[in-house]
């Protein structure tokens, strides 16, 4: 981004459930990074789910932060702005149009492969949750086995041996190696959904976002997500991941934990009460104390 551009940033939450206090915190510290500086804030649903994605929780995301004060300058359920809609389930032909750009590189292939499949392959190392794709589908490796030919399957993206760096706003220096790190990654699952990866990608490319605030545990995401930006000609955007807040156990926070979520953050505060919460986790402010949104866009906070 140069010195002079706008600053746009996004806050794109998933209408899985009613957000919780780490959910306001990528969203507060979204919305003042671009406000300090004269920036846009977009909201975006990313309704991509549709077993879990419901319209009750959307509604609810909007309240909760108009509840705090955050105002957004384009997107909701309304589609207010030049680059709707919005709601990604709205967005199949748009994303249709890009997926089909990368089938035309000839780096994408069919993966018939089940879950099952996939984690046969896994090595004992790979202990953290990710699941890396072996390849076992590519065309130069071997077709599936025992599948038929005509069934749906998911769309993969090939990745190269190669290294991503960037350097993140908040985290610093970063490398993520695509094959060893990443591996192919689904575009378009066998059931017709479209990945978060590609969704995301085209979503930001072309609401104009350049920056992109959210928890770190999407850090990887992002050296798949710039290599799919380079691949469709676009102009990835600043990266900045925030550290993740815990509950009293030490695990991160999820819609599970019903004493952080907005429901009962709002019967038992004031919105400058859970302002003051983040503002002091992000060590904006020495103690949790109630914080109006101005005092925290003022240049000394």
């Amino acid at each position: 981004m140069s010195d002079n551009q706008v600053p746009v940033g996004r806050f794109a939450p998933s209408p899985s459930g009613r957000m919780h206090l780490g959910n306001i915190y990528a969203a507060v510290m979204s919305w003042l990074s671009v406000r300090r500086r004269g920036g846009r804030w977009i909201l975006r649903i990313e309704d991509l789910d549709p077993q879990r994605s419901k319209p009750e929780h959307a509604l609810m995301i909007e309240d909760d932060l108009q509840w705090l004060g955050l105002d957004w300058d384009e997107g909701g359920l309304d589609n207010r702005g030049p680059h709707g809609p919005y709601v990604q389930s709205r967005r199949h032909d748009i994303y249709r149009q890009y997926l089909d750009r990368l089938e035309a590189t000839g780096f994408t292939y069919k993966c018939r492969c089940t879950r099952a499949d996939i984690m046969a392959t896994q090595a004992p190392h790979q202990s953290d949750g990710r699941i890396i794709y072996s390849g076992r589908c590519r065309p130069a490796v071997m077709p599936c086995h025992d599948t038929d030919p005509s069934a749906p399957g998911a769309t993969r993206l090939y990745v190269p041996d190669r290294d991503i760096k960037f350097d993140d706003l908040l985290a610093g220096p970063q490398c993520f190696n695509l094959a060893r790190d990443c591996g192919d990654f689904i575009l378009r699952r066998a059931d017709g959904a479209w990945s978060y990866q590609l969704a995301v990608v085209v979503d930001d490319a072309l609401m104009g976002v350049t920056e992109v605030m959210r928890g770190s545990d999407l850090l990887l995401s992002a050296a798949q997500q710039i290599y799919l930006y380079e691949l469709l000609g676009f102009e990835p955007p600043r990266f900045a991941h925030l550290p993740l807040l815990t509950n009293e156990t030490g695990q991160r926070l999820s819609k599970r934990d019903n004493s952080l979520s907005m429901e009962a953050l709002r019967q038992n505060n004031r919105p400058e009460d859970v302002l003051g919460m983040v503002a002091h986790a992000a060590g904006i402010i020495d103690r949790a104390r109630p914080v109006a949104l101005s005092e925290l866009l003022s240049p000394g906070v």
